[in-house]
């Protein structure tokens, strides 16, 4: 019987010590927010592959059609412009993203 009250006292000392830790942990990292790397090969991708698109799509009706290179530089500048237009598009939508978090939500004044 002596030893309940130290149970009690090692139990409560065990949660405060779990409530310190806790409130010592980094916030988890929300998937929305994406790292300006992250954001850079996106675009790269975006493009190289709009290239690369209009690349097997020009080379494959040259090959078929006899004309190689006619449609190969056409589909390669429509694939360059398709990709630019997806990376503008990206880009908006990134930056209408951080407009909206940096607006105050209702009820806080910013200083």
């Amino acid at each position: 019987m002596a030893d309940d009250p130290d149970k009690a006292r090692m139990r409560a000392l065990e949660e405060r010590i779990a409530k310190a830790k806790k409130a010592q942990e980094p916030a988890p990292r929300s998937e929305s927010h994406y790292s300006h790397g992250e954001l850079a090969w996106r675009m790269v991708i975006e493009l190289t592959a709009g290239l690369m698109i209009g690349l097997g799509i020009g080379y494959g009706l040259d090959v078929l059609f006899g004309t190689l290179p006619v449609f190969l530089v056409l589909f390669v500048l429509l694939g360059f412009a398709a990709g630019v237009k997806t990376m503008l598009r990206t880009a908006k939508s990134v930056q209408l993203g951080h407009d909206e978090a940096d607006q105050p939500a209702d009820g806080d004044e910013r200083n």
